[in-house]
């Protein structure tokens, strides 16, 4: 029995339908006993497939801009934490 942790660890794939086969029957049965993850994975896969169906948009460059150095500030911050 997957846990919930397990499930979201195990997500991408499935949503993916890429890995192990007794792995996404793990996560589809964990799906349909738990409604908490049912919620997640139902959203995600709304998500997903709103996202698929636009088109790419270029961001102003001030915007990637703050964007890389608040990834960069983040990832210096959990590097420092470990």
């Amino acid at each position: 029995m997957l846990t919930c942790k397990d499930f979201l660890n195990e997500l991408n794939e499935y949503l993916d339908e890429t890995g192990d086969p007794e792995i996404r029957r793990r996560v589809q049965d964990h799906i349909a006993e738990c409604p908490n993850c049912w919620v997640v994975f139902d959203t995600t896969k709304k998500t997903l497939h709103i996202y698929k169906g636009l088109e790419p948009q270029e961001i102003p460059q001030d915007v990637h801009q703050r964007l890389m150095e608040a990834i960069q500030k983040k990832c210096a911050a959990k590097a420092q934490r470990v």
